[in-house]
C-alpha cells in the first residue's frame, strides 16, 4: 500500500464516508428561485429568504449575469447601509455557490452602484436547531407537508435535497473504496 498503514486507510475511508453522508443532508437554495439574482423585476429577496429554513451545511447558489451584477458577503452594518466598500468576500462568476458553515445571519448584496439600494440584497438567517422558521403566510405547518395526489411532494422551502437513495449510493461508494483498499 505505498507506505500507508491499514489504519490510516481505514480512517481516511471513514472520514470520506462521513463527509459524504453529511453533504447529502445539505439543501441547495437558488437565490430568487427562477428569477435569480437581479435588480430587474419585482423580486423581494427578504420575502424569499423568510420562506426558507436554512441550516448549517446548506448551499446558497447565486445565478446572475456577471456583466451586470456581483455578490458581496458583507457585515450587518454594511448590509443595512448598502456599503460595498470592504466586503468580506466577493463573487463574480455569475454562478456562485456559498457553503453556509455557521448559524446566524449571512448578509449578501450586489455591489453594483444602485442595485442594493433597489433591493438586490439578502439576509440568509441560519436558525439554531431548537428554533424553527414560521410557515409561509397562507399555509399551516400541516398543510405545507401534505403531498399532492398527483405526484411526489416538493422539497421543503423550494430547496433541492439529496434523496435517501442518494445516501445509500454514497454509502455503497464509500464501502467500495474501503473494499478496494484491502483487496
Amino acid at each position: 500500500m505505498m507506505g500507508f498503514s491499514k489504519s490510516v486507510a481505514v480512517r481516511a475511508v471513514v472520514l470520506v464516508a462521513v463527509a459524504l453522508l453529511r453533504l447529502s443532508d445539505a439543501a441547495v437554495y437558488s437565490v430568487g428561485d427562477s428569477g435569480g439574482w437581479t435588480s430587474i423585476g419585482n423580486l423581494d429577496y427578504k420575502q424569499w429568504a423568510a420562506a426558507k429554513t436554512f441550516q448549517v451545511g446548506d448551499l446558497i447558489r447565486f445565478e446572475y449575469n456577471a456583466q451586470f451584477h456581483n455578490v458581496m458577503r458583507v457585515t450587518h452594518p454594511m448590509y443595512k447601509a448598502c456599503n460595498a466598500s470592504a466586503p468580506l468576500a466577493t463573487y463574480t462568476t455569475g454562478n456562485d455557490t456559498v457553503n453556509i458553515t455557521a448559524k446566524g445571519h449571512h448578509f449578501f448584496i450586489c455591489g453594483v452602484p444602485g442595485h442594493c439600494q433597489s433591493g438586490q440584497k439578502v439576509d440568509i438567517n441560519v436558525l439554531r436547531e431548537s428554533e424553527s422558521a414560521p410557515a409561509p403566510s397562507g399555509t399551516s405547518p400541516a398543510s405545507a407537508s401534505v403531498p399532492s395526489a398527483g405526484g411526489p411532494a416538493p422539497s421543503p422551502s423550494g430547496a433541492i435535497t439529496l434523496k435517501a437513495s442518494s445516501k445509500v449510493c454514497l454509502a455503497m461508494a464509500a464501502f467500495a473504496v474501503f473494499v478496494s483498499v484491502f483487496h
